[in-house]
Parts: C-alpha cells; structure tokens; sequence
C-alpha cells in the first residue's frame, strides 16, 4: 500500500505548530518581550511578608502612562536578577527606567507595607501603586540625586487594596552608574511586601544589627576623644593628644551628622560631600597623630601624595553620586588612598618599632584588620570588572559586609576600627602611668627644693640694732626664682641683696640655691654692692641656660648713707619715692659687665621698700596689670599689706617684698 499523501491543509497546521513551540521556546529566554501580562505574585495568606525583587517587567523611557493600573505592559521585558540593565535595552539606554510588578493580594487586606532595601534601587525614584504616588526619593527628572542607604518602609493606602490587585511602578533615573551595573536592583530582597508592624519591627531589628557596631565604635571614640582633651590640659605640649582628640570628635560627628541621618531616611547626595570632608580630616588627624607618635616628621611627598589620593577620592566619590561614574571605578580610584593605611603607614610604623618605639608597634596591629578590609573593596571592585570572576564576587561581598556575633554584625573593618581605639587607650593609659611616675619624682624634687628654700628664706630675720626689716615672700608655685639675704655687717650695718632669676619652678629655684650660697661666700670678703654683683654675674655665665637674673644689692650703714648697685631690678622706694639708678644687664648674660654704686642717705624713721617684679607684674582678670603706679603708692605700707594687694589683685608670678626702716633713737644714739 502506498504511504499517505499530507494535504496542504495538514502541511499548514503542522507549520503552525513548529512556529507556535519555537516561540514559546524563545519567549522564555531572559530579557525577551512578555507578550502576555506577567501573572501576579500571590500574596494572598501574608502571615510572613514575601520577598519579589526579583519579579515584574521593565522599560526604558518615560510615560505618566507607565503608573496607571490599567496600562498594558505585556510587551515589557521580563526582570532578571542576573542581568546586566543594558543587556536589557543594548541600544536604548534611557535615563529613565520604568518596573511594573502585579501583586494579587486579600481585598480585605489592611495595614500593609513595602519595604525598600538600602542601595535597593537608585538615587532618584518614585513608586506607584495603581497609580497613586506614594514615595519618592530625590528628583527623578531634572535628576536631583539622593543617598540611598536608608530602609524605606511604605504604607500601602488601606483603599488600594480593595480591588484585590496591586500595580507597583517604580520610576527611576539611570545615569551611567546604573546602567554599567551588575544588576539593575532586582535582587529577591530590595523589595519586600507585607504588615506595615511587622515590616517595622524587622527593619529595625536589622538597623540594630547591622549598625549597632559603628554606633559603639562612635561613643568609643567619642569617649576616647575626651580623655584626651582631659589629658591635653594637662600636658598640653603633647599635641598626639589633640590629635586623638579630633579623631574622636571627627568619628563621633560623622556618626552623628552623616550616617545616623542617611540611615534613617534618603538625604541628598551633596551630604556625601560633608562625608567625604571628615574623611579626608581623618586621614589628616591619623598622620599627625603617628608623627607625634612617632618623633619623626614626614617627608613633604607624603604629604603631597596624601592631599592627591584624598582629592581623587573625593573627585570620583562626588562623580559616582551624580551618577558619571560606575561604583567599581568608583572603589578602584580609591586605592591610593587605601595605601596610606594598607601600605604607607604599616611601613612606616614598622621602622618606628624596630627602633624601639613600642607606641607604633601597639598602632601596627588595627591597620592590619583595615588592610584587609580596604583590599577586599578593591578585590570585589576587580572581580566586578572581570567576567571570569564576577560569579565569586558575591562571597568576597559576604566577607566585607562582616559575620553576625549575637545580635550584632561585625565587619573586618570595625574589627579594625575597635582595635585603633583600644590602642590608642593603651597609649593613653601607658603615658599616663609613665607621667604620673614622673609627677611623682617632680613632686619629690619639688618638696626637697622648698625645704631648701624655707632654709634659703627664714621666716624671721635676724635683727639688726638700728634697723627693722619686714620681708614676705610669696612664690606663685611650691618653689619660685625670686630670692634676697639680709645680713649685718661689722661696723653694726646691714647688707641686702634681692632678685629674681628668669623662669619659674625646679629650674629656677635650683638656680636660686647657687646665688644665695654665692652671695653668702662673696660678703665673707666684700660689702661693696658693686663688687658682689660683679661676683654674682661671674658665678651665673654658663649655668643659666641661656636664662638670666636680676639683683640690687644695697649696703646701709648705720649713720644711713646708703651705696646701691643694680642688675637690670626693680629700683627701690624710699619713703615712696623711686631711686633714680643707671641702668645695666641683668646677670649671667655678659662676662666683664661693670656696675656702677651710687650713694643715697637714709634719714631716721625712713622706710625702704625692694619690690621683686612679682608685685609690678600682678594681673587681675581683665588682663590689667598693678602697674609701677600703684607699686609707687603703697610702697610706704608694709611689706605684708604690699604682697596681699597684689596678691588680690591677682599674682601671676613670685612676690617678694623687703622693707627697711631706720630706727631714730638707736641712730641718735650711735
């Protein structure tokens, strides 16, 4: 029997059937044109909120059309999570970007949410939902960008629900950033549908858990910061601790001003600038803080190349926010600055410990943990940018984003970060320990020094017939660097030397100890004022340091001719009125210095005051000083009432007052 003959008719029908099969076959391919509408998620039994990133169809261009309900959009491209958005439209790269998403849910539904993911979609978009604006986040067209690292959480009307069906469009901008991205934000869980309570409550859980570490390590810091300001009033020459100081208000107000607002809600990507600008503060702050460290200045290319690093980051940083540049290039411009911490300072720091500075060894050890982490952004950016090793970016992704410890997520970084800050308390509580040891030994030195000096200074003067002598003495610190000796001589006289030595403290009152034991060998032999500065001037050339000190030295006798010398003192007061002396240099300041005696007489019942600068010198708290004239006008008073006037009016330096009184009956007498 011969075979069958097909008719045309079969032949047609079979045709139709191939064409049929072949286009259902090249329909699901991703990214082909749905040519049905999507079917709805369901989202009927919402006991746990449903995750559909993931799901919808897309377009590129811009239509108000776009939002509306009843808009048909089974000509759409099908989303795909693992697509690139410019796989989609390779030749139609639109700024803007419309998604559409069908959820089916109960029309008795209330009370329900969307909850948007950070970094879930771009820096400006709106959604829709039937064609309701609900949200947006900065301006889609004239494009205004936004920060996009806050949880957004959408309240759905409660009428919306009714008709049992939920049309959510997304509008969003695409500038080149998104559209050279991996994904066009349409990962599973950037999109989240369910009760507005519970969507809460697991927004905050996740806030907690993923920033809870950065907001401890801010407080840390914060409280780091302020032992340091307490440890600068007291040493305010160790300038680490300032630079301590500004790494903790630097850290605290970047928390505070920048990343607690971005993650609340979406605010304009100009804040990135106040971001990027503490950044670079901090980077700043972190140099200075190991050259004082340290003890080593760094070169002026270290700095230059610093400056340069921090200004391409902060070029590209703003780029990227405006969308000119992809978010990989974007971290790979960042890795000159990445090798100040990776690379420069470990070296540096390295050297600083091996030459026995254990300060730099105790900093070594957080800038391994930020090594690591700033090599994983700039691995992850390479891998990104290679397709053989793009589909393993996602675990090195995992690595940086941190690991869960209880409640809380920690990443390499804050790990980092925690170490900077228990270091620098380390070296804070090591200097302190070491400062107060010293303190200790000061105060030694200091309470031997003012036994010496209460000998030096006794508090009754030995009496001379003929005369009464007054003298106070009032040091502005435990010891001071004023000084003066009262002693008789052999014709039933009396010799008097006050001064002051330069500078204040142990230093001073050492040098103090010197004069007076020189000034009592140089009366063995000489009551000539003169002659004993001279000696003085002799004895102080290479001792002082480079310091110096003044002296008037008077020789009364008994009938009150009176022979004074000056050293660049205070002239004395007799019976209110100033001494008119030369002249001259201080002490210790140049061999072969002459000083020139002048004579004066001291009638009976006269008085004469010596002032050291201490009283002249007296400030109040407008800044006013006593003032010559004031020590002119209470130079007839005694030396008590003189040093508790200037005392009151506010003493900024050693007070001494020495007053001489020549007694009449015993001079008539003599």
């Amino acid at each position: 029997m011969n075979p069958p003959i097909f008719s045309l008719f079969d032949l047609r029908k079979s045709l139709l059937h191939v064409a049929v099969a072949l286009l259902a076959i090249v329909s699901a391919a991703p990214g082909v044109k749905a040519q049905v509408p999507p079917r709805p998620i369901d989202a009927t039994d919402l006991r746990n909120p449903i995750e559909f990133g993931a799901s919808g169809v897309v377009q590129a261009g811009d239509d108000p059309a776009f939002a509306q309900p009843d808009f048909d959009d089974s000509g759409w491209s099908l989303a795909d999570a693992k697509r690139r958005l410019r796989d989609y439209f390779p030749k139609n790269q639109q700024p803007i970007i419309w998604r559409r998403l069908h959820v089916q849910v109960k029309p008795t539904a209330v009370g329900l949410a969307l909850s948007l993911e950070p970094y879930g979609i771009d820096r400006a978009f709106e959604i829709y939902v039937n064609g309701q604006k609900l949200f947006a986040s900065g301006q889609v067209d004239p494009y205004i960008p936004y920060t996009r690292s806050a949880r957004i959480l959408v309240r759905i009307p409660d009428d919306l629900t009714r008709t049992g069906l939920l049309i959510v469009a997304i509008r969003a901008r695409t500038p080149l950033s998104t559209w050279a991205r991996e994904n066009a934000a349409f990962n599973r869980d950037i999109l989240t549908l369910g009760s507005e309570n519970t969507l809460r409550d697991r927004n905050l859980l996740k806030l907690i858990r993923l920033k809870a570490m950065p907001a401890l390590l801010a407080l840390l810091g914060l409280g780091v910061g302020l032992v340091a300001l307490a440890l600068l009033s007291a040493h305010p020459r160790e300038m680490e601790y300032l630079c301590i100081f500004a790494l903790g208000m630097v850290g605290a107000a970047q928390f505070a001003l920048y990343t607690l607002p971005s993650l609340i809600q979406n605010i304009p990507a100009l804040w990135d600038v106040l971001d990027l600008s503490l950044v670079g503060l901090q980077c700043v702050a972190f140099l200075l803080l190991c050259q004082a460290l340290t003890r080593h200045r760094f070169s002026r290319w270290l700095w230059v190349y610093v400056a340069a690093s921090v200004l391409l980051m902060f070029s590209v940083s703003v780029a990227f926010d405006f969308g000119s540049v992809p978010g990989d290039y974007k971290d790979l411009a960042m890795t000159p600055y990445y090798l100040v911490f990776a690379g420069i300072m470990p070296l540096l720091l390295f050297r600083q410990l091996r030459r026995g500075n254990r300060e730099a060894g105790i900093l070594i050890g957080f800038l391994i943990f930020w090594s690591v982490g700033m090599f994983l952004v700039v691995l992850l950016a390479i891998m990104y940018r290679t397709p053989i090793l793009r589909s393993s970016a996602g675990t090195v992704a995992h690595w940086l984003e941190g690991f869960p410890i209880g409640v809380v997520n920690v990443s390499v970084i804050d790990i980092g970060s925690l170490i900077f800050w228990v270091s620098l308390t380390i070296i804070m509580v090591l200097r302190a320990t070491s400062a107060s040891r010293r303190e200790a030994l000061m105060e030694g030195e200091l309470e031997a020094a003012r036994e010496l000096q209460q000998v030096i200074f006794p508090e009754e003067v030995q009496a001379i017939p003929g005369f009464v002598v007054e003298s106070v003495y009032l040091p502005a610190q435990q010891v001071g660097g004023d000084f003066f000796q009262v002693l008789p001589t052999s014709d039933g006289g009396l010799l008097l030397i006050v001064g002051d030595v330069a500078g204040k403290g142990l230093p001073a009152a050492m040098l103090v100890s010197v004069l007076v034991g020189a000034v009592r060998t140089v009366a063995e032999y000489t009551t000539e004022p003169g002659e004993i500065l001279v000696s003085l001037n002799e004895r102080l050339l290479g001792r002082t340091r480079g310091g110096f000190s003044t002296a008037v030295a008077a020789r009364i006798f008994p009938d009150g001719t009176i022979r004074v010398a000056n050293a660049g003192h205070i002239h004395p007061y007799l019976n209110g009125h100033e001494l008119e002396l030369p002249g001259a240099l201080p002490l210790g300041i140049q061999a072969g210095t002459h000083y020139e005696t002048n004579s004066f007489h001291l009638p009976a019942w006269s008085r004469l005051t010596f002032y050291s600068d201490g009283v002249i010198e007296a400030q109040n708290h407008k800044r006013e000083l006593f003032g010559f004239d004031r020590g002119k006008a209470i130079s007839t008073e005694s030396a008590a009432a003189i040093v508790e006037a200037a005392r009151q009016f506010g003493q900024s330096d050693d007070i001494t007052v020495v007053a001489i009184t020549r007694v009449a009956a015993i001079a008539t007498a003599a």
